[in-house]
């Protein structure tokens, strides 16, 4: 078995054995805080994923006979190994994500959360019952696993998201094969180490890697029912689609264009530390990063005064680094496509108040500075286009009623935020906003795990939304038993 501390080559995880496939091409997983090569991966061909998924179907003919009060012991005690080991998976997941260590950190308590939660399916699997429903007859409702699911995840939250699945569809009964970002591969990789420490049976989970072929090969495989796919709306489509018409159930996460509504009665210190969070926190690589702020009537004078102070002062580097409050992009590609916006912003005129261009670091990675736009309409790129990096949009509006309205006609639907001391204000956002998860006085509204991450229109497609007692749904399908006995 690879260790990730060790780097080399990644290997797939099928039927219990870890394995590096032979005669296939091998890619780099690159550092993005240096821009060296730290480890490579192999992509999946079509007989992979045909073996990982055939492996999970004879698994899971057997996974599902055991009593879910037992399979939960396995979440147990893999709680138990991700808080011993919370530190070196946050370690690995900034040496190939480039966030910081606290970022990191963060990122894998969230994960645990979703173990945690997972942990209590003997009471969310429960279904109902009704006695005599009519003569003699009684009713009850039981749900019961579908199969083989799969996972679909992306580089920004390499430990997190995948989370957001397995471990649910694990413990309702499925067994899963997951195949992560191939830009990240190494923090899925050592999780999923310690899940099989974890004492689970061979087979229960999947590990490969790969790009759209293997995706591809999993939508299309009749075995695999259910497919969970976090990512850009494009692709969100793409997934929903072809999965739909192959007749599984899919949940697919897309893009966003989250706002960031200010009230004059804001209290401004709060908000601007809110903000930068938001903004610029995993350097704005975040389906939940506020991208758009919004001040209402004279909230923008102070508001972004202090705001520019603020980011001028934040230190970009290796997010592995004491002190560092940001860290890298990806990719040197996905650096180059953020900067492109940004001098679309400059082109369309926007007003520039931070240019990310200006930032240096002698630390050779893929580095981009927080910026600022100030007097963005909805019409420019910057100000209805996911850029998914540390560039902020000030749309300035004269009422709260302008607002919800901007807000409204986004044809994103995944967060929102608002900031004020007034309950009325709050209240009526609150029930207006046509937004899936909205903050009061929050930057980043990322629901519990007990809570469904609820995003609408074009940033989810699907019924039932991940995490929360939608992940119970999902992974389920209930059935009615009708009984009388002579």
């Amino acid at each position: 078995m690879m260790t990730t501390e060790t780097a080399g080559t990644i290997s797939f995880h099928i039927d219990g054995v870890w394995e590096r496939p032979a005669s296939r091409s091998l890619h780099p997983v690159i550092n993005p805080a240096t821009g060296a090569t730290i480890a490579e991966v192999p992509y999946a061909e079509e007989a992979d994923i045909d073996r990982a998924v055939r492996a999970a179907h004879e698994a899971f003919l057997r996974w599902r006979d055991v009593p879910v009060v037992d399979r939960v012991q396995v979440l147990y005690r893999y709680k138990t190994l991700l808080e011993e080991r919370q530190d070196e998976v946050a370690a690995i997941l900034t040496r190939e994500n480039g966030k910081t260590t606290a970022d990191a950190k963060a990122e894998v308590r969230r994960g645990i959360q979703m173990v945690e939660v997972a942990c209590g399916m003997p009471s969310l699997m429960m279904g109902d019952s009704l006695n005599d429903v009519a003569h003699e007859i009684d009713s009850k409702t039981i749900r019961q696993p579908l199969g083989v699911c799969a996972g679909i995840t992306p580089f920004n939250f390499p430990a997190m998201v995948p989370m957001w699945m397995y471990p649910f569809a694990i413990a309702c009964g499925n067994t899963f094969v997951l195949k992560p970002s191939e830009k990240v591969p190494l923090t899925p990789t050592r999780v999923v180490e310690l899940l099989s420490d974890a004492g689970l049976p061979a087979g229960v989970m999947s590990l490969v890697h790969g790009d759209k072929q293997a995706v591809d090969a999993l939508l299309h495989h009749p075995l695999v029912k259910a497919v969970s796919f976090v990512g850009s709306t494009p692709v969100a489509k793409y997934i929903y689609a072809t999965a739909g018409a192959e007749g599984k159930r899919v949940q697919a996460l897309g893009g966003a264009k989250n706002h960031l509504v200010v009230m004059r009665d804001a209290d401004i210190g709060k908000t601007v530390d809110a903000i930068i969070g938001s903004a610029f926190g995993a350097a704005g690589e975040r389906c939940l990063a506020g991208s758009v702020l919004v001040p209402v009537g004279e909230a923008a004078g102070p508001l972004l005064e202090r705001l520019v102070k603020r980011t001028r002062s934040l230190v970009v580097g290796d997010g592995a680094k004491p002190g560092v409050e940001m860290g890298p992009l990806v990719t040197s590609d996905h650096c180059r496509r953020v900067r492109s916006y940004i001098d679309k912003g400059v082109a369309e005129g926007a007003q520039l108040l931070c240019d990310g261009r200006e930032n240096r670091t002698s630390d050779g990675g893929f580095f981009l500075g927080p910026t600022i736009f100030d007097h963005v309409t909805p019409q420019m790129s910057i100000g209805r286009e996911e850029i998914f990096g540390p560039v902020l949009s000030v749309m300035r509006v004269p009422t709260l009623d302008d607002a919800i309205q901007l807000v409204n006609r986004s044809p994103f639907g995944n967060a929102t935020s608002i900031f004020t001391a007034s309950g009325k204000a709050a209240r009526e956002y609150a029930s207006r906003i046509e937004v899936g998860m909205v903050g009061v006085n929050v930057g980043v509204a990322a629901p519990m795990a007990f809570f469904p991450f609820a995003g609408w229109k074009n940033s989810f497609f699907g019924d039932l939304h991940a995490h929360g007692k939608d992940a119970v749904h999902f992974y389920t399908e209930q059935k009615v038993i009708l009984s009388r006995w002579f």
